[in-house]
């Protein structure tokens, strides 16, 4: 936990007690600093409670004595439309912040990695934190993947912060500073809570905010937002702007394909065996790490064994099982049809089960690569849906729930025997149709899939 009484003499509101709410009222209330708390649910209150931290009733704060509420990224403080505490907090005249934020102040002279991007956001960030680890040096991985900002331990010098920014959390950002700030891709998403894309890009963009001389820029350039980004930050003086870019050279930067990256002098690594890494997007996420790791004067042969000892994660392409020639993997993080394409243009000869709520357009998108599929197998609340866009394309079978799609998918691709091939879980769904998220759903795939016949395990989850 994050050493916060630097802040004694002040008073903060937390809104939201979810996993960064709930670290974050802890770490306020441990240090003595000043603090009340409000969830709108009441279980996350109870939860509270229990944890030694005071609630106060949205009606009953008093902002006159209030320093500034820090607010769950999830909660909305401007739109679509602001949660009545955040909106009484700005009639007040009060900062709304984040955890994030109470970190960088309470950690002035650390080194923060700090990674962001529409997609690949928790490979890369886990990824750095990895070959970090594995070179020796000492670093904390969290922000919006695993452990809530103040949740980390403090560091002491030569020690470093790894987080995960989404933009929810950079909008609410006002000191943090990244030493090394790493842009992944853009594409639409989180319209609702920025307006419209271009306020999505701003937001992202605060990740460069406030770098100094000597600091980095780790900016992917295959979109074309995220190029006039580049445009943007290559010209401020002193921060050195290294582009990532797909199957091209970039002068000062790093290109990739699918399991390769050639740095800016042409030295070239290879991990295309390396099977948590499959893919031209976790090649990206692999250069972008590259490019951090070796910004922070990491030996590029440990920057090697970190890649090819990296364990992947949970719902990411996981890994699972394997019987005989086929391998089952856990993709249940892909819930739009744009995740699940990066699944399937990694492989060839899949056993596709698919379903769920669908999102806009379902998988028509994904036509081009219907030739990898051998059979599709739907579930869920999208099944008539997704059998009228597959009809005539790909042969599918209606399956109902994931353990009907994953027997039916099993038995046909152990009957076919036509060499290597996947069962892959790959929704392009939300989950809440049959499971309480996609991890609950990941995790009930993973356990099926280790119980077949002759399953061996693969990976690392539980």
């Amino acid at each position: 936990m994050i050493d916060l009484a630097f802040l004694k003499g002040s008073s903060f509101v937390v809104l939201g007690l979810a996993r960064s709410g709930l670290a974050t009222a802890r770490a306020l209330t441990a240090a003595g600093v000043g603090c009340v708390a409000w969830d709108d649910n009441a279980a996350s209150r109870a939860a509270a409670v229990a944890a030694g931290v005071a609630l106060a009733d949205p009606a009953s704060i008093d902002w006159s004595r209030t320093t500034a509420l820090v607010i769950s990224p999830g909660i909305p403080s401007h739109l679509p439309a602001p949660h009545p505490v955040a909106a009484a907090a700005r009639a007040a005249g009060k900062k709304i912040i984040c955890d994030v934020e109470l970190l960088a102040r309470a950690a002035p002279k650390a080194c923060f990695v700090a990674i962001t991007g529409t997609n690949g956001k928790s490979t890369t960030t886990a990824l750095i934190g990895h070959i970090l680890a594995q070179a020796g040096v000492h670093c904390e991985v969290g922000g919006n993947i695993g452990r809530g900002a103040l949740d980390l331990s403090t560091l002491g010098e030569g020690g470093v912060y790894v987080l995960e920014l989404s933009s929810y959390q950079l909008e609410l950002l006002e000191t943090f500073r990244a030493n090394v700030a790493v842009w992944l891709n853009v594409t639409p998403d989180h319209i609702d809570r920025h307006g419209d894309m271009a306020g999505y890009v701003a937001a992202k963009e605060n990740i460069f905010a406030r770098q100094q001389a000597g600091d980095c820029a780790v900016i992917g350039i295959d979109d074309e937002p995220s190029r006039a980004v580049h445009d943007r930050i290559s010209t401020r003086p002193g921060v050195v702007a290294v582009p990532v870019a797909l199957d091209r050279p970039v002068a000062g930067g790093v290109s990739f394909r699918a399991g390769r990256l050639i740095d800016a002098d042409g030295y070239a690594v290879d991990f295309s065996d390396v099977p948590t890494l499959p893919g031209d997007h976790n090649a990206q996420n692999a250069a972008c790490a590259w490019a951090a790791c070796r910004w922070l004067d990491v030996p590029r042969e440990r920057i090697v064994e970190g890649l090819r000892s990296y364990p992947g994660l949970p719902h990411r392409q996981e890994r699972v099982a394997s019987v005989g020639n086929v391998v089952y993997i856990n993709d249940s993080k892909a819930t739009n049809a744009e995740a699940t394409a990066r699944a399937l243009s990694s492989y060839h000869d899949i056993y596709w089960i698919l379903g769920g709520q669908a999102k806009e357009g379902g998988v028509a998108p994904l036509a081009s690569y219907f030739d990898r599929i051998r059979h599709a197998f739907l579930i869920g609340e999208a099944t008539e849906l997704f059998a009228g866009q597959l009809e005539g394309k790909l042969p599918y079978s209606r399956c109902g729930d994931l353990q009907s799609a994953l027997d039916a998918a099993h038995l046909r691709a152990q009957r076919d025997d036509g060499g290597e091939a996947v069962v892959l879980l790959s929704p392009a769904c939300a989950s809440w149709d049959q499971w309480k998220s996609y991890e609950h759903r990941g995790d009930a795939f993973r356990a099926m899939a280790r119980a077949l016949p002759g399953a061996q395990r693969l990976g690392m989850a539980a």
